[in-house]
């Protein structure tokens, strides 16, 4: 018989379930009993929750991945591979990942093995670590997405300082793109637009490289400023706050995050879990997102968050990016609103049918985006000089908007 191993699942600290490594690299995920049994559960995931609104208990093994709500907590492409590396794991065995990074996952979910730390030789796959990277300190905490970023704690002199062993932290420091120039000072701009706009964002700020402490070798020399975001999954006191995205809620894995779901999909969730607040503030996020050229909102890029831990809101908004300023010909939204995915065929009639698909009232989405365009268009033109855009930047956002029929609506 094979060896079975083990990982405990917790949530908000206590244990709720277990991941087990089977035989034939299958892993399979189950509640506890006390879970199970408890009719104030906190809530892991809409993921698992059936028409009635209970809990599914009964789950099958998945081959060779873990199940897709566990897949969606690892980082993906580089970052992957460069925290596997560290941690001297195959980046393919997701299991053995958990394993290594569970100790600080997005939310209060957190997951940890009775044996300890040490990872078994079945982990690396006979890969060996890179001297370069230090495998003896690796970095305990997965942040999930491709783009390199950092969980950093912030000091009373305002300073970021990534922890030596990679627990901890209530900001994200993500740092500048190898490929596109300007990406930090992009994303603090649309996201510095968004709350005039008044959408929920957290705390932001553009922060020097050089200035922040623990960085791994060598990524002071990229390009010199870095944007941070303040967690919203975390407390003051230290404590999580609980979080899904919505690949999490559809249970589809992280390379399906342009599939298998439209815009749609999500406003319905939302405006059964939050109610009409909640989907007048998803439109108002799908309605800024379009006008910025943002065709990168897809299904993780959307979350959910559980203030009591049992009933979800929206969260915060984040990874507002306008890409039209680096793929110019890339002229799509990541998921379908109404009937197209083309920023220039996407009209006040997209939204008409998206809320009646949705069951959502159509008076109210209607006024919800017009007043969402006309907020952006003035705050834009008055302000676009003083967010320390480059000069092609605010040009393409410019160019974007006189040919977008939804900026037309300001018009009408």
């Amino acid at each position: 018989m094979a060896d079975l191993t083990t990982l405990e699942v917790l949530l908000h600290g206590r244990p709720i379930g277990t991941l087990t490594h089977l035989g034939g690299d299958q892993t399979l995920f189950a509640f506890n009993q006390s879970y199970i049994d408890d009719p104030a559960r906190d809530t892991l995931s809409l993921s698992f929750k059936d028409a009635f609104g209970g809990l599914i208990s009964t789950l099958r093994p998945t081959q060779t991945r873990v199940a897709p709500f566990f897949a969606n907590l690892l980082p993906e492409a580089e970052l992957r591979d460069y925290l596997a590396e560290r941690a001297g794991v195959n980046p393919k065995r997701e299991f053995y990942l958990l394993w290594a990074l569970g100790q600080d996952l997005a939310g209060a979910v957190s997951v940890r093995s009775a044996d300890g730390p040490t990872l078994p030789p079945a982990a690396s796959d006979g890969i060996k670590p890179r001297a370069d990277i230090g495998a003896d300190k690796p970095l305990r905490f997965a942040l999930a997405g491709v783009q390199l970023k950092f969980s950093a704690v912030m000091a009373a002199t305002g300073g970021l300082t990534i922890p030596v062993t990679g627990v901890g932290g209530a900001w994200i420091v993500k740092l500048p793109s190898l490929k596109f120039p300007g990406v930090p000072q992009n994303e603090f701009a649309m996201m510095t637009l968004a709350r005039k706009v008044g959408i929920s964002v957290p705390d932001i700020r553009l922060v020097k490289t050089a200035e922040i402490a623990g960085l791994p070798e060598g990524m002071k020399k990229l390009e010199s400023t870095a944007y941070a975001i303040k967690r919203f999954d975390r407390l003051d006191d230290g404590g999580a706050v609980h979080i899904e995205d919505f690949a999490q809620v559809f249970s589809i894995y992280p390379e399906q995050k342009y599939k298998n779901a439209s815009y749609r999909n999500i406003a319905e969730v939302v405006a059964a879990e939050s109610g009409d607040e909640g989907a007048r503030e998803f439109v108002r996020r799908l309605a800024f997102n379009i006008l910025i050229g943002n065709g990168d909102m897809h299904l993780k890029n959307w979350s959910l968050i559980y203030p009591d831990r049992r009933a979800p809101v929206l969260s915060p908004a984040y990874d507002f990016v306008s890409t039209i300023v680096y793929l110019p010909d890339d002229d799509k939204m990541a998921l379908t609103v109404g009937r197209t995915k083309k920023f220039l065929e996407i009209t006040k009639d997209d939204f008409a049918y998206l809320a009646a698909k949705a069951k959502l009232p159509q008076q109210s989405v209607l006024v919800t985006v017009s007043d969402t365009v006309a907020r952006f268009l003035d705050i834009w033109h008055r302000e676009k000089r003083a967010l320390d855009l480059p000069a092609s930047t605010i040009t393409a956002i410019d160019n974007h908007l006189k040919r977008a029929p939804l900026a037309a609506l300001a018009k009408s």
